[in-house]
């Protein structure tokens, strides 16, 4: 029965990472320029409309613009038996689609091995979803689209009115846990880029970075902002050099933050607690 199980949440995992697929390659068409002034009255039918843009119309190809058959639409099966090519045009797919459908599989498993079929288990996969899609969002074009950061938050701060009630996670988070963390993640980051602006005379950080950290801390808290932040910096020093001399840019070469954070939080969500304890150890030693 544990093996059955383990298929279905592997199966149920590369679903949502089709349709994380959907999301990566549409919301980006339907982002409002950060420049534009926006009411508050305008952002339901914004997020509406973004909304719209992920359901509607049916997954084509973006080639041919030919509907995808409901049999070649399975997640990594149709890939690998379509040799990665569309059926009607013969062009390439790109790897990326079976490569973020295998990650959210895993993602998913590993979760479910960890917290088993349980609320934490719901929160803390729409959270990772989330991560997940900022990311390769972010990597392509350099925005963190407001409905996934601001939606994210507010969906953070829900659950975490919520999560007191199941047992799950210990000690338990709550909402002043969740508050805390919103309020820490995003006026750290919007300190360090006013800072920034202040002694280079230019922007550094941009406003989806600040949002994205603190919908970290709707669902992580403190710990998990600082940890996510920490680690954040540590894989973009190692990365973000090595480009830099690579592209023989100077360092206005802008490599995205937002991975790099997601990459942090996703690392706290598994070995976290783990980790943390490990270096405290170390200081104590």
């Amino acid at each position: 029965m544990g093996i059955l199980t383990d298929i279905f949440v592997f199966i149920f995992g590369a679903v949502l990472g089709s349709f994380l697929n959907v999301c990566i390659y549409r919301l980006p068409k339907e982002e409002v320029d950060e420049e534009v002034e926006i009411s508050i009255a305008q952002l339901p039918s914004i997020f509406l409309r973004q909304i719209r843009a992920i359901t509607t119309p049916p997954s084509n190809c973006p080639h041919c613009k030919h509907p995808i058959r409901f049999y070649d639409n399975i997640p990594i099966v149709s890939y690998i038996l379509l040799g990665g090519k569309c059926r009607d045009c013969g062009a390439r797919i790109s790897r990326r689609y079976p490569f973020i459908e295998l990650l959210t599989a895993v993602v998913c498993l590993v979760l479910y091995r960890k917290l088993g079929l349980s609320f934490e288990f719901f929160v803390t996969l729409v959270f990772a979803a989330l991560l997940i899609v900022i990311s390769f969002i972010d990597l392509d074009h350099q925005i963190i689209p407001d409905i996934l950061s601001i939606g994210g938050l507010a969906a953070g701060l829900f659950f975490a009115i919520f999560r007191p009630v199941f047992k799950e996670l210990y000690p338990k988070f709550n909402i002043l846990d969740s508050l805390y963390g919103v309020l820490l993640g995003g006026g750290v980051l919007f300190l360090i880029a006013l800072g920034y602006k202040y002694i280079a005379k230019r922007e550094g950080m941009g406003g989806g970075d600040i949002k994205l950290l603190a919908m970290i801390g709707s669902f992580a808290g403190i710990k998990g902002v600082v940890f996510s932040l920490m680690a954040g910096s540590i894989f973009g020093t190692i990365v973000g050099i090595p480009a830099m001399m690579i592209k023989g840019e100077n360092t206005k070469y802008a490599i995205p933050f937002g991975p790099f954070l997601s990459l942090g939080a996703l690392l706290y969500v598994f070995k976290g607690n783990m980790l943390i304890q490990f270096f405290l150890n170390i200081l104590r030693a």
